[in-house]
């Protein structure tokens, strides 16, 4: 029964639930860009605005967020445990600062490449499950599932276990380094747009927007062919015309038959809906930390304990 005013009570209590707040801010705010990046990743649909009328007219608005159960019921634990790790690799990786002191950039890049990595084993199925779900359309399935577990269901029946994990290694080497980078120009610009602020965590919401925004549009610039290969092998099921047999295989494959530009099909999107997402995550993350610390009495927590 004392289990929550308990963990609360600590600071890493406080920063995992204050990234779960995060994390549902994020989905909330950007899902339909989501879909609308993935339909042009997956097939030349078109432009985002021609996906974006032809989905409402033939689909309806909501299919703008088909799919999202599944990473808003696991986007709490999954966005806490990310931050989480990030506080803890980001001071393991650099001894050399203090405890009472932020992340050095070189901890927080480094911290972020280990968080990036090891999200990946739980973010891989929910992706896949996320990607199915909505490159579903009513003209092409007469039976559509109805929710993640139909998905997870069918996947499991179709193509095994192993078919949960379809696109692990290529989640992996797209989500480490651009976590790193996202960690880095998090830190790096909320000093630049507010000097001093990474020790007194006193930054303004604009600070936390703008920072956060531009933070998720380094992480996705940095590794989109990456996410665009991840989306197809993800996309492909047993019935699927063209088959992928592996990353260097999927690549080849889609530069051959839609020409190098198919590497960047939807970064326009992917940039928007970057900066909406990331912004909303940050400011919910640094908000509810703030709430936590002041309603224990504690003004001096934010600077010290906050990994970022």
């Amino acid at each position: 029964m004392d289990f929550w005013p308990e963990f609360l009570a600590s600071s890493w209590g406080k920063e995992f639930v204050a990234g779960g707040c995060g994390g549902i801010a994020g989905i909330m705010a950007g899902y339909p860009l989501d879909s609308i990046r993935v339909r042009q990743q997956s097939s030349p649909a078109g432009s985002a605005f021609s996906i974006l009328k032809n989905v409402v007219a033939k689909e309806g608005p909501f299919a703008l967020y088909r799919g999202m159960a599944a990473p808003l019921a696991s986007v709490t634990f999954q966005n806490a445990m990310v931050f989480q790790i990030y506080a803890i690799l980001s001071r393991s990786f650099d001894s050399s600062t203090c405890a009472n002191e932020p992340p050095s950039y070189k901890g927080a890049a480094l911290g972020g490449v280990g968080a990036g990595a090891l999200q990946s084993l739980m973010l891989s199925p929910i992706e896949l499950i996320k990607i199915r779900l909505q490159l579903q359309t009513r003209i092409q399935h007469k039976h559509m599932e109805k929710g993640p577990l139909s998905v997870a269901r069918s996947i499991i029946t179709t193509e095994g276990w192993r078919g949960m994990y379809r696109g692990l290694t290529i989640t992996a080497l797209r989500d480490a380094p651009s976590h790193g980078f996202y960690f880095w120009t998090y830190e790096f610009m909320r000093e630049k747009l507010h000097p001093g602020c990474r020790k007194s965590g006193q930054e303004s919401f604009n600070t936390m927007l703008v920072a956060g925004g531009l933070a998720g549009v380094a992480s996705w610039v940095c590794c989109y062919p990456l996410d665009v290969v991840k989306t197809r092998i993800q996309a492909q099921t047993p019935d699927s015309i063209v088959k992928y047999n592996g990353i260097i295989d999927c690549f080849k494959k889609s530069v051959t038959n839609d020409g190098y530009g198919v590497l960047f099909r939807g970064l326009g999107t992917a940039v928007c809906r970057a900066f909406v997402v990331n912004g909303a995550i940050f400011t919910a993350y640094e908000t509810a930390l703030r709430v936590f610390f002041n309603n224990n009495g504690d003004t001096n927590a934010l600077q010290t304990d906050t990994p970022i």
